[in-house]
């Protein structure tokens, strides 16, 4: 009897231990129907209809295929015994794409945290080191946007492209909290960016604390020759808002003038002196950083809000981000969300800096800069008022 009884016991301990697993595997694992696991879900969304790549991987399928097979034959990434590259880049694309926790992506692409985790790293390191490669000094010919329009050709010929700071939520710890509040109160980093007419991106550097002005940003990459700031060739230039000092090679609106596109709208619509028409066409052409700011953070959500990385982390995510948003516009021209900017104004984000910083420039190539701008203003308005073409 005392034999009998031990069996018992032990059955009743499977049996218990069975329950337990059996109550876990149903509670916390959703339905495959309902969301396809690992190599399933990899294979759905490769095989399914191109909507469902555009908004997991955010790229078009071509695109998606382009860039693992440039960071496969570089040897950036390699193919593991359990996760390809195909695997390892969407894993990378869904957490930037869609700000998704590790614990989503665990259950999604069924791998551990430490797996999600290592290949998230391994795939912003590589995609990191195509920064080179993919952010270009601008060609020196006129830029087609200009060249096609009367309104801004033959007066922005030598114009290069467009510089602005972007300010991106970001998560520090509470020392370095007062420095990283910006003037509207939110913890941020200052990324200073260049970008062409084109919507690509030429040149960013991230990682400044957001309490420091746009000028200030500008001038510490230009005393620094390890920055790799494009060379400016003599004569050209990129245009700049108020928060800039005008000065060779950085054109600046006029100050004191109305020079943002929403206040040429309704009854003061027409520009009433060269200044203000100046102002006018600078702010249209300046708008295509603004629509390149509004592409990046629509296709990579976790640049709207702080993630929960180290800051190195967080910084070279804004890098990773403006290298697939040139190799998406290189490779795909109908790209939807390009598509969606074109023919329209994006509005301006406010300027969080009001004044210039005047310590920028030098008196001679301020006066080289004024001198050049008041020419351009004064072609423009004689044109104008002569020609009434449009404005």
């Amino acid at each position: 009897m005392e034999d009998f009884d031990l069996e018992l016991d032990e059955m009743e301990l499977v049996a218990a231990a069975a329950g337990y697993y059996y109550y876990n595997s149903i509670t916390r694992q959703p339905p495959r129907s309902l969301s396809p696991k690992g190599s399933g879900f990899m294979t759905e969304v490769l095989n399914g209809h191109d909507d469902g790549c555009r908004e997991m991987f955010r790229m078009d399928k071509h695109v998606f295929h382009k860039l693992c097979d440039t960071l496969r034959q570089r040897g950036m990434l390699r193919d593991t015994a359990g996760v390809m590259i195909e695997e390892q880049l969407a894993i990378f694309l869904n957490i930037v794409g869609h700000n998704e926790r590790n614990r989503v992506i665990q259950e999604r692409f069924q791998h551990s945290g430490e797996t999600i985790s290592r290949h998230f790293n391994n795939v912003l390191k590589a995609i990191k080191s195509l920064s080179r490669e993919f952010l270009q000094p601008p060609p020196l010919h006129i830029p087609p946007e200009i060249l096609r329009s009367n309104r801004f050709y033959p007066y922005f010929k030598d114009c290069i492209g467009v510089i602005d700071g972007m300010h991106i939520p970001a998560h520090v710890p509470a020392k370095d909290q007062s420095r990283f509040r910006n003037r509207k109160g939110v913890l941020s980093q200052n990324v200073l960016a260049a970008c062409t007419f084109d919507l690509q991106f030429i040149f960013i550097y991230p990682g400044w604390e957001g309490s420091a002005a746009d000028s200030r940003v500008l001038r510490a990459v230009l005393d620094d020759p390890d920055q790799n700031f494009p060379h400016i060739p003599e004569g050209k230039y990129y245009l700049v808002d108020t928060g800039y000092s005008n000065m060779e090679g950085f054109i600046a609106p006029f100050q004191g003038v109305r020079c943002h596109l929403h206040e040429y709208r309704g009854a003061n619509q027409l520009p009433r002196n060269a200044k203000e028409l100046f102002n006018h066409r600078h702010s249209s052409l300046r708008n295509a950083i603004q629509k390149s700011f509004d592409v990046l953070k629509a296709r990579f959500p976790i640049l709207k809000l702080a993630p929960q990385y180290a800051f190195h982390i967080q910084r070279d995510i804004v890098i990773a981000a403006c290298v697939l948003h040139n190799h998406i516009r290189r490779e795909e021209r109908d790209d939807w969300l390009f598509t969606s900017v074109e023919g329209r104004t994006v509005e301006e984000l406010p300027d969080l800096d009001d004044q210039p910083d005047m310590h920028l420039a030098s008196s001679i190539q301020e006066q080289l800069a004024s001198s050049l701008r008041e020419s351009i203003a004064a072609t423009m308005w004689n044109d104008f008022i002569n020609n009434w073409d449009e404005w």
